[in-house]
């Protein structure tokens, strides 16, 4: 605190908060006071790297304390052992987390801040890698998490000084070394001013990718602090040559109540002014602001005159004044804004920002940075909180271990572990959007050089290539000035927010702004001079026979290949899009319950149903008259059980194909049709029976009664039943994913598992079938003023010639309409049985009551055959 007063004159109020007559000797302690290199070489400080920057070193006073560490402790989210190590320091929470006994949900996890961590943890691995940078030594990371908070920050940048340990002595043993070599971060402005006046202290570097306020580059203020983007004096000027461009000279401001706000508007509205724009109002504030105020800036949005908005706020602190501004319909407005907020992909749900045009950072290449992402496990995520979260969040399932009792009560679903990101579109997968996390591995990159020369000093003497930060990585140059900032200038690309085709809005860069350049240079169409025009998508460049390489054919790519740039065929899985230049997943085909055919069968399978239950209705309101009592009533409502349930089963091929269902569907259809075939069957052997009866001396009808009836009909049911079970048991049905059928998308069927067990349940009902259509076929002509059986063998007919028909449509039909075809020959067969058999007689149970007699049925009464 002493040191920071006489130096600065003043000590900060946050300082001043967390720094107590308890904990003051802490700040000047470093966390290890262990070698941070495990070689030979000498212990290196900070102080060298410090020297190699090109500042001078700092004297620190000896003194003899002990302190114990105070507060709430927060661990690092990523880390990692290292002979030197890196902080980092990102905003990966929006909010901070505050721990209460009500507390039910986590802040969101922010995928940018996360994208932040993994490429400064893919930079330091690439680093490890190399022979040419700090060979035979490893580097490594601690990361900690602001929450987009100063307070967080600071604490952790208090930590990375201080260390871990519970209690402490400085004294002039101890070589007051940092437990980190330098630190990135933070992601934003005003974090990384309350990091810079603690790391500042210790002469700690202080590396940041995103903190662009102008007041940073003050170096009496900020001693250690660099940064790899360019300050916002830059981009100040660029967003007032856009809205001179286009001719607004009224406008309204919008900022962030931070240092990245204010310091950003300001140079805004000094270049504007000069340019002759006038601001009609400029409010200010942050996410943590009384909703009221908030209210108060959306309402003077909506009733202001000026209809072009500059806008310099962070992307947290807009989401909020968004939240307000979606809750009342607003004119239609033209937003202009600045780095904080411009790829924000969360702030395109809002939907108010289309046209919207802004500057962000220039992208640049990062080789192998997407399939390091894609290639995280479930097993490399449950080893760190923050990949376990996020891995949680994307896949919408918990990680073994990270479920309780209640939780599975109340069916959170459990990662499998082949879960794959590369199935995964979101921010963090697209690359190609990622700028910023570009400057994070710059500004790892930097320290690694740093690092580098410090070594080299220690090693060799005269070697002033290692004394200073120059160096080129993946094509692009990386040094500071003496401000700490980027001494190539500033470049910004230009990106309007366009509504695609499928009309979603989505980043676009229609420009690019080089600050080097003249200020009223104006770059124009350049005349094209090519042999050939670029190849369009879905297809692939040829070499031309005896001519220079850029001259080329354009050959189509192959079915299922996409172009990117050369041929490469799609996963099995996915199919090229119209444009031949994305892989999207296949549409997966079903016989859905919503679709026109699936609705028409279930409505066929209802009404069917609903028939059988008026007929059984009929038959048992008349149980005792002739008609019904004839040839086994009993029999009759058997069988009318059994076509409800012919109905029924219908249903259970029609949806998605599960295990259950599959099963389900062909022992259920095997079963009811061999128990309806069989009630008409046995009805048949009565009728033949009886007509035997009435010769003289035979008692056949007694050794065929009721009894007998029902053994019979249970008798040909266990056979169907015994081998369902066979089948189920060795070998079920079960639901697959057919892609040879067709190329372009998926079917969702049920694989027989045994065609055999399949085949052999038809041709059991087949068999029954032939069987009673041959006994009813001979007992056709029996005198009987209402012969059942000729009615039996005209639905047997029917029932035959179905499934006959069935058999080689089956096997030719494709996808769903294999599916439907089944559904279509069990409702076809169960009409026909239900219509012949049941009809006729309810015809003369209700319309012609005077023939349901005893001696008309006999033959007794003569009567007009049916």
């Amino acid at each position: 605190m002493l040191a920071y007063k006489a130096k600065y004159g003043v000590a900060p109020s946050y300082l001043t908060a967390l720094i107590t007559p308890h904990t003051a000797p802490c700040i000047f302690r470093h966390l290890s006071c262990e070698a941070m290199w495990k070689s030979k070489v000498p212990s290196l400080t900070v102080f060298l790297i410090h020297w190699v920057l090109g500042f001078q070193s700092v004297v620190w006073k000896e003194t003899s304390a002990s302190c114990r560490l105070q507060g709430t402790f927060n661990p690092h989210v990523l880390y990692m052992e290292g002979d030197f190590v890196i902080g980092g320091v990102f905003s990966l929470h929006p909010t901070v987390r505050i721990v209460e006994h009500n507390y039910t949900r986590q802040p969101e996890l922010s995928l940018i801040g996360l994208s932040f961590a993994r490429a400064m943890e893919f930079a330091i691995k690439e680093i490890n890698s190399k022979q040419d940078l700090l060979p035979n030594i490893t580097l490594g990371y601690q990361m900690h998490d602001s929450c987009t908070a100063i307070p967080m920050a600071v604490n952790a940048a208090f930590q990375l000084a201080n260390g871990q340990d519970a209690e402490i002595v400085t004294d002039a043993s101890c070589p007051k070394v940092a437990s980190v070599a330098a630190v990135v971060g933070d992601s934003t402005s005003a974090s990384s001013i309350g990091m810079s006046r603690i790391l500042g202290l210790f002469g700690i570097p202080q590396v940041s990718h995103f903190a662009t306020c102008s007041c940073l580059s003050n170096k009496q203020q900020y001693p250690t602090f660099f940064r790899t983007v360019p300050s916002d004096n830059f981009q100040a000027a660029a967003l007032a040559q856009v809205v001179k461009y286009f001719g607004w000279k009224w406008i309204g401001a919008v900022r962030s109540n931070t240092d990245y706000g204010n310091s950003g508007m300001a140079s805004f509205l000094r270049v504007a002014e000069k340019e002759g724009i006038c601001i009609e109002y400029s409010v200010a504030f942050v996410k943590t602001d009384p909703l009221r105020k908030v209210k108060q800036i959306a309402d003077i949005i909506r009733h202001s005159t000026a209809r072009v908005i500059v806008a310099f706020v962070q992307g947290s602190d807009l989401r909020v004044l968004l939240s307000e501004l979606i809750k009342e319909p607003q004119p239609r407005l033209q937003w202009i804004g600045s780095e904080g907020w411009m790829i924000e992909p969360d702030l395109l749900n809002f939907g108010l920002f289309s046209g919207a045009i802004g500057f962000s950072f220039e992208a640049f290449a990062m080789p192998g940075f997407r399939q390091f992402l894609l290639d995280l496990s479930a097993i490399e995520a449950s080893q760190t909180s923050l990949l376990k979260e996020f891995w949680e969040d994307t896949f919408g399932c918990k990680l073994q271990g990270e479920i309780t009792q209640m939780g599975l009560e109340q069916g959170v679903r459990v990662c499998t572990g082949s879960e794959n990101l590369n199935n995964v579109n979101s921010f963090f997968t697209d690359t190609s959007q990622m700028r910023v996390v570009n400057m994070v591995y710059k500004a790892t990159y930097a320290i690694a050089h740093a690092l580098h020369g410090v070594v080299c000093n220690s090693r060799q003497q005269g070697l002033p290539n290692c004394n200073k930060i120059n160096f080129t990585v993946n094509g692009y140059s990386v040094m500071f000035n003496s401000n700490g900032d980027p001494a190539n200038g500033a470049i910004y690309e230009l990106i309007n927010w366009q509504v695609s085709k499928e009309g979603k809005l989505q980043f676009v860069t229609v420009g690019h702004y080089d600050a080097s350049q003249p200020k009223d240079h104006e770059t124009h169409n350049v005349p094209a001079s090519v042999c050939n025009e670029n190849c369009p998508p879905g297809t692939r460049k040829a070499a031309q026979k005896g001519k220079p390489i850029c001259c080329y054919d354009c050959v189509a790519c192959g079915e299922g290949e996409i172009n990117s740039p050369d041929c490469v065929s799609c996963p099995d899985e996915f199919w090229p899009n119209s444009q031949r230049d994305k892989c999207l997943p296949k549409p997966i085909e079903f016989l859905a319950w919503d679709e026109v055919l699936g609705i028409i069968l279930t409505v066929c399978s209802i009404t069917g149903t609903c028939m059988v239950v008026a007929v059984t209705g009929i038959f048992y309101r008349h149980r005792t008259s002739p008609i019904v009592r004839a040839n086994n009533s009993e029999l009759s409502f058997l069988l009318l059980f059994s076509l409800t349930l012919c109905f029924l089963c219908s249903l259970t091929f029609i949806g998605r194909p599960t295990e259950s269902s599959c099963m389900l569907r062909h022992t259920a259809f095997g079963i009811t049709f061999v128990l309806c075939i069989s009630c008409i069957l046995v009805k048949t052997i009565v009728v033949l029976m009886a007509f035997r009866a009435t010769l003289p001396g035979s008692n056949v009808m007694k050794l065929f009664g009721p009894p007998q009836q029902r053994m019979t009909v249970v008798g040909f049911s266990s056979v169907q039943v015994l081998v369902c079970i066979l089948w189920l048991v060795l070998s079920p049905p079960f639901p697959i994913k057919n892609m040879s059928h067709y190329k372009e998308r998926i079917i969702l069927e049920c694989n027989l598992g045994s065609a055999g067990a399949f085949w052999a349940v038809l041709g059991y009902i087949g068999l029954l079938a032939v069987l009673c259509f041959v006994l009813a076929f001979l007992a056709r002509k029996l005198p009987d003023n209402f012969n059942e059986a000729k009615f039996i063998t005209f639905s047997m007919l029917i029932f035959c010639a179905v499934w006959i028909t069935f058999i080689p449509a089956y096997v030719s039909s494709p996808g769903k309409f294999t599916v439907a075809l089944e559904i279509f020959a069990i409702l076809a067969s169960s009409f026909g049985l239900m219509t012949c058999i049941y009809f006729p007689k309810c015809y003369i149970i209700l319309l012609k009551p005077e023939q349901n007699t005893k001696k008309h049925l006999m033959g007794k009464v003569p009567s007009k055959s049916l």
